[in-house]
């Protein structure tokens, strides 16, 4: 009887066993299912993921009496990263095809045709804005592809473009500029975004 005694007691300890350590497993697969971990490379991306407000707007394309706005930004030390700073109006007051005489020079334009262009530039934004205007004009048609457009030509008369525009100050100055004909589009490329298109662009009178 002892024996037999002794056999039930140690059944019951070995399935009283069981049943406990089946239960711990069946807890501590809960909350690794309940609650997985977010991987990292998804978390990294959403990290990564440029602002809004580093994007540049789309280049205005004015003809002579209108105005549009662009925006004027900056990059790194490496040339990287580029975000916009300020913005910047631009108003075509005239555009009018002249002689080398007419701009008071011998120099015949080595394109074609020269053509001032006064424009109006305000700073609209809350942060100072450089415009540099010379090498950075370029003009098109659909028969020329992109040429540089800059002269040297009536620099000294008259207010300077190509200057530092803190916030609210304007400025209206002319630029000779050397197409190949009339028409035709003249584009801004400066800033410090390369590769991203011109910044703003005048259509020319015919």
């Amino acid at each position: 009887m002892r024996t037999s005694r002794y056999a039930v007691r140690a059944a019951s300890v070995a399935f009283l066993g069981a049943v406990l350590v089946g239960c711990s497993s069946e807890q501590s697969d809960g909350p690794d299912v309940a609650k997985p971990a977010p991987s990292k490379p998804a978390q990294k991306a959403a990290e990564e993921s440029p602002s809004p407000s580093a994007s540049k707007s789309a280049a205005p394309v004015i003809a002579v009496g209108e105005t549009g706005t662009f925006d004027v930004g900056e990059t790194d030390d490496y040339g990287e990263n580029y975000k916009v700073t300020t913005r910047m109006q631009v108003t075509a007051v005239s555009a009018k095809y002249v002689t080398p005489a007419e701009v008071d020079t011998t120099n015949q334009p080595e394109q074609g045709q020269y053509v001032k262009l006064t424009l109006t530039l305000k700073n609209v934004g809350k942060a100072p804005a450089e415009i540099m205007t010379y090498g950075m004009m370029q003009w098109e048609d659909v028969q020329t592809a992109a040429q540089d457009a800059s002269t040297l030509e009536g620099v000294g008369e008259g207010p300077d473009l190509d200057t530092t525009y803190k916030p609210g100050q304007s400025v209206t100055g002319t630029l000779v500029l050397d197409v190949a004909r009339r028409g035709g589009k003249v584009s801004y490329v400066g800033g410090d975004d390369p590769g991203e298109g011109p910044t703003f662009v005048v259509r020319l009178p015919k």
